[in-house]
């Protein structure tokens, strides 16, 4: 029997989007999808609806890096409004509990350590941390209690921006994998002897990707076709610029992507592993800044294990 052709056009490569306000994120991953008659698209990183910023959006061969991007390093810039708590610990839930107490920007910076490094934090009852199978915020919104328990996850950085009145508070924060603003905001409060949520947050930054180089889907609509849209992608290898890169040529690019190993010149080979003994995995190669493999460096030798089809 005959392979379905696959709908779309087999675009590859990564799209830094600019996520609009009230937006969802497999939303906004259908319409990129469907302005580049893609193939293949997913996101790295969910960003709640009424969040904006940064939402890296693969296509094609870009979804085999989603891991490496969900791995990254996250910027944030959010403000804290202080003395309601919500159910959703954001603008948009209902109100559970008020405080009259107004923290001083002293006493926020005197608690900012105790919230920065490795931390343990309970997701909120609307996320997307799955329960028995079910999504956190299906249940949640079901009216029933999720009991969630909590997890490490690491706050790199959290600092003041600027106290913009009594009731609200500035903050960039940057973030590991799985961290949630909104429970971080929500724990703060607490611990200032109040109670808070966010009432706007941006992420500006996710890895490499960068609110500065990203679009919006209104930029992208006024391209008049799915083709001249093709300018605004990043490559693949942006994605995987934290790994150390060994340089190939063609025969070495056609032996990988058929599965074969691959030689490489020693000097290469010395400059990938420095100081390093042993196999070293998660070597990018790359044929013309372009990615070919994620492959183990052993000896001299470039074993493939994550494969790119060549583009064009």
């Amino acid at each position: 029997m005959a392979r379905r052709r696959k709908k779309g056009r087999p675009i590859s490569g990564w799209l830094i989007l600019d996520k609009e306000f009230d937006f969802g994120s497999t939303q906004a991953v259908g319409k990129v999808k469907w302005l580049f008659q893609a193939q293949k698209a997913g996101h790295a990183g969910t960003l709640d609806p009424l969040a904006t910023g940064v939402l890296p959006i693969a296509l094609g061969e870009a979804t085999k890096t989603v891991p490496y991007i969900m791995d990254a390093e996250k910027t944030y810039r959010f403000t804290a409004q202080w003395g309601v708590s919500t159910d959703t610990d954001d603008a948009e839930g209902k109100i559970i509990a008020a405080s009259d107490k107004r923290p001083s920007r002293e006493e926020i910076e005197a608690i900012l350590d105790q919230f920065t490094g490795e931390i343990d934090q309970v997701p909120p009852q609307f996320s997307a941390v799955k329960v028995d199978g079910e999504r956190a915020y299906d249940i949640a919104r079901d009216g029933e209690t999720v009991k969630l328990e909590a997890r490490s996850i690491t706050v790199h950085d959290l600092a003041v921006v600027e106290a913009a009145s009594a009731d609200e508070t500035v903050f960039e924060a940057v973030t590991g994998k799985g961290a949630y603003v909104r429970a971080l905001v929500r724990d703060m409060a607490h611990a200032l002897g109040t109670e808070g949520h966010v009432s706007s947050l941006r992420r500006t930054a996710v890895g490499p990707f960068k609110v500065e180089d990203a679009v919006t889907i209104d930029e992208l609509e006024a391209y008049e076709t799915p083709e001249a849209r093709d300018e605004a992608l990043e490559p693949i290898a942006l994605a995987l610029s934290g790994l150390p890169q060994a340089a190939i040529d063609g025969p070495q690019a056609d032996k990988l992507r058929r599965g074969q190993p691959a030689v490489v010149a020693a000097q290469i080979a010395k400059g990938v592993r420095g100081e390093r003994a042993g196999e070293i995995e998660n070597v990018l190669a790359v044929l013309h800044d372009e990615a070919v493999a994620i492959c183990t460096l052993d000896g001299l030798k470039l074993k493939p294990g994550r494969v790119f089809a060549a583009s064009g």
